[in-house]
């Protein structure tokens, strides 16, 4: 790509639309189904959005930080952007595939590039047991939830839950759980990203439980399977200077 035709989208905060005002005087700007790349302006939230809707055209997406996180973002300069994009290092990200069922006798699918997470929704904790692979692993949980996240998703919630933090290259997904009460020692696990994990919820008339694949919510749960997409992948691309393996040493290191 010498020259890339850009497409531009952007989230509804102020930073944002004036960053696309500028940007599409400056570079020009074309409809998506006609660009070569899309670019992002707004925070995590914004680029996960941007990267569900645009899974299936195939292009790759370079986010700039007009947000409050941006941890999947880059750095946001007016300057130099194409020549920016054309060095930029890309990294395919694999999103998870949900599929739950719930009590009403629904089947409800959806993806997520972020995780998959199980939360309680009263004020009783969740009883779960969880199969991997068809092998049962744990007969009974107790606690406010548990996630399986991508590494992409490593740093979002799962960071916030002490989970741990995988490189993007890592074939592993990260089974964490939240505020486990029993086994309250039990930290989670590591798992090969071909793994398929099943939660099943017990007692779910006295202890209700909601399901999320990123921000698509599913409520009152009888159970969820949990696999990485077999087809679905999107290209994001970062700032060369500032790679995904250098955000991801840095988190580690922050104290």
């Amino acid at each position: 790509m010498d020259n890339p035709k850009l497409a531009f989208v952007a989230s509804d905060s102020e930073d944002a639309a004036f960053a696309y005002e500028t940007l599409c005087k400056r570079y020009g700007c074309v409809d998506k189904s006609e660009a070569d790349v899309i670019v992002a302006l707004g925070g995590d939230g914004f680029m996960l959005q941007t990267l569900r809707e645009n899974m299936a055209a195939g292009k790759p997406i370079y986010g700039m930080n007009r947000g409050t996180v941006g941890f999947l973002m880059n750095e946001y300069n007016e300057d130099g952007l194409i020549e920016r994009i054309v060095a930029a290092d890309a990294e395919k990200i694999r999103p998870l595939s949900m599929e739950a069922r719930t009590a009403d006798g629904r089947t409800v699918t959806a993806l997520a590039i972020n995780e998959v997470s199980l939360f309680r929704q009263s004020y009783q904790a969740a009883k779960l047991s969880i199969t991997v692979d068809g092998q049962p692993r744990m007969e009974e949980l107790i606690c406010d939830g548990i996630l399986l996240a991508t590494p992409a998703g490593s740093t979002a919630y799962n960071l916030s839950a002490q989970g741990p933090i995988l490189p993007l290259q890592a074939r592993l997904l990260a089974l964490t759980p939240v505020s486990p009460f029993r086994p309250r020692r039990w930290h989670g696990a590591l798992l090969p990203h071909s793994a398929e994990v099943r939660f099943d919820v017990h007692e779910m008339q006295k202890r209700p439980v909601n399901a999320v694949a990123d921000n698509n919510e599913v409520k009152s749960v009888v159970s969820v399977t949990v696999r990485e997409s077999p087809r679905a992948r999107v290209t994001v691309l970062f700032d060369a200077s500032h790679s995904w393996d250098d955000r991801i040493l840095l988190e580690q290191f922050r104290y």
